[in-house]
C-alpha cells in the first residue's frame, strides 16, 4: 500500500503569513506533486494576526481557511501538522501547545530565544506522541547534502578547519525601518540567531561533530532605527563573529552580518581536510567545489544528476533548482518521518545544540571575548568562561 492510500489526508496548518509563511505554503502546495511517496495532505488553515491580511494571504497561497486564533487551530481534530513560521518569541508557546495537543510540529529556525526555552521545547517533544522537526532548510540543498556525504565517506580526509560566512545587506541603509527582527524581546538576537543559526547547524551537520568551545564578538552599528512613532532603539546585533572548537579537534571560524554591502544572501562554506577540501556558495546553489587529494585541483560539480541526493522527483540533469525547492524537500522529509514514525532530522535536540552555541557567543562577547567551555555541561546552565584569550 502506498503512502497515499488507506488513510485520510493529513491536515496542515501554518502559523504565520509573512516571508516564511509564504515559503512554507509553497512547499505544502507542491510537495505531493514533486515527491510521490509522501502521505497525502490538505492545506486546511493559514493563521495570522490580522484577519483581512490573513484571508487575502490564504486565498493567494492556496489555503482552505484563514484564522486569527492559533490556539483553536492547534486543538482542531482535522489538523495533524502545525507549522510554526512566526517571530521567535512565539515559537515555544505555539510549538508546546501543538505538541501537547498531539500534533506533529515543524518550527522555523532558530528554535527558541535562548537555551532554557529550547530545553523546555525539547522536553515537550520527548513527551509528545507527534513528530517534532526544526526547519533548517539549507540541509535540503542538494549540494550541501552531497558535501555532507562526501565528508562522511572520508573524501577529504580528517576535517581540520571550517570557514563559514553568511552575509546580507538589507540593513546597510540607516533609514531601514524598525522590525521585530531588531528587538531582543521578539527575536532573541540579530544576525547571530537569524543567520548564525544556519551557519552553526551546517558546521554540525557537515562534520558530524559537536562544538565544545566558543569565542565570540557582537556588534550593533546602527543603534536606532525609524519606527512608527519615531526612532527606536535596536537591541540586537547587526553582525557577529565566532571561533568554534569542535570535539574532534577541528576549528570553525564564522562571520554573519546583515550590513554587508553588496551581499544579498551569501552563505559561504569551506571545509578543509587532510586530503582535500569542499566549498559552497548559496548564491551558486547548485554547485559544489571539490578538491580531492593534497595536490589536487578544485573541480566544479553541478549537483543536478539523478544519483545526487534530494534530486528524485525534480528535473532532468542540468536543470537547476532554486531556494524554494529546499522547503519542498523539507516538507517531504517531515511527511516521511510521520509516515514511518521515525525521528526527524534536524530535531528539536539539534536546535537546542545550536542555541547553546548562540548563547555562548553572546556570553563570550559580554566577557570580552573569553572562551566559553561547552564540553563539561549537559544542559548548558553551567558553561564556564575561561580567563585565557
Amino acid at each position: 500500500m502506498s503512502a497515499r492510500q488507506g488513510k485520510r489526508p493529513l491536515g496542515v496548518a501554518v502559523l504565520g503569513t509573512a516571508f516564511m509563511g509564504r515559503a512554507h505554503s509553497s512547499a505544502w502546495r507542491n510537495v505531493g506533486a514533486v515527491f510521490r511517496d509522501v502521505p497525502e495532505l490538505r492545506m486546511r488553515v493559514l493563521c495570522g494576526s490580522d484577519a483581512e491580511r490573513t484571508r487575502a494571504a490564504a486565498d493567494a497561497l492556496g489555503w482552505h481557511e484563514a484564522s486569527t486564533d492559533w490556539r483553536s487551530v492547534v486543538e482542531r481534530d482535522d489538523i495533524d501538522v502545525v507549522d510554526v513560521c512566526t517571530p521567535g518569541h512565539l515559537h515555544s508557546e505555539m510549538a508546546i501547545a501543538a505538541l501537547e495537543a498531539g500534533k506533529h510540529v515543524l518550527v522555523e529556525k532558530p528554535l527558541a530565544l535562548d537555551a532554557a526555552e529550547a530545553e523546555r521545547m525539547v522536553a515537550a517533544a520527548e513527551r509528545a506522541p507527534g513528530v517534532a522537526m526544526l526547519g533548517f532548510n539549507y540541509r535540503r540543498v542538494p549540494a550541501l547534502a552531497l558535501a555532507r556525504r562526501l565528508i562522511a565517506d572520508g573524501r577529504i580526509g580528517e576535517v581540520r578547519s571550517i570557514r563559514a560566512a553568511y552575509l546580507q545587506d538589507w540593513l546597510v541603509d540607516p533609514e531601514a525601518p524598525m522590525t521585530w527582527r531588531l528587538r531582543a524581546e521578539t527575536a532573541g538576537s540579530g544576525a547571530l540567531g537569524d543567520l548564525g543559526s544556519h551557519v552553526i547547524d551546517q558546521v554540525r551537520s557537515l562534520t558530524g561533530d559537536e562544538v565544545v568551545g566558543v569565542r565570540g564578538a557582537l556588534r550593533t552599528f546602527q543603534p536606532e532605527r525609524p519606527g512608527p512613532a519615531g526612532p527606536e532603539r535596536v537591541s540586537v546585533d547587526d553582525a557577529a563573529w565566532a571561533l568554534l572548537d569542535l570535539a574532534r579537534g577541528a576549528t570553525a571560524s564564522i562571520e554573519v552580518s546583515r550590513v554587508a554591502a553588496g551581499r544579498k544572501n551569501a552563505l559561504e562554506l569551506e571545509v578543509h581536510g587532510t586530503d582535500g577540501a569542499i566549498a559552497f556558495d548559496l548564491e551558486r546553489l547548485n554547485e559544489l567545489t571539490v578538491t580531492s587529494g593534497r595536490d589536487g585541483w578544485p573541480a566544479r560539480v553541478l549537483v543536478t544528476e539523478a544519483h545526487h541526493p534530494l534530486l528524485e522527483g525534480w528535473w532532468p540533469p542540468g536543470h537547476v533548482l532554486g531556494w524554494d525547492s529546499t522547503f519542498t524537500a523539507q516538507a517531504a522529509d517531515l511527511l516521511r518521518a510521520i509516515a514511518a514514525g521515525a525521528p526527524p532530522e534536524p530535531s528539536f535536540a539539534d536546535g537546542l545544540a545550536v542555541q547553546r552555541v548562540l548563547d555562548a557567543v553572546g556570553r563570550s562577547d559580554a566577557a570580552g571575548g573569553a572562551r566559553i567551555d561547552l564540553s563539561e555541561t549537559d544542559q548548558g546552565h553551567d558553561d564556564r568562561a575561561e580567563t585565557t584569550r
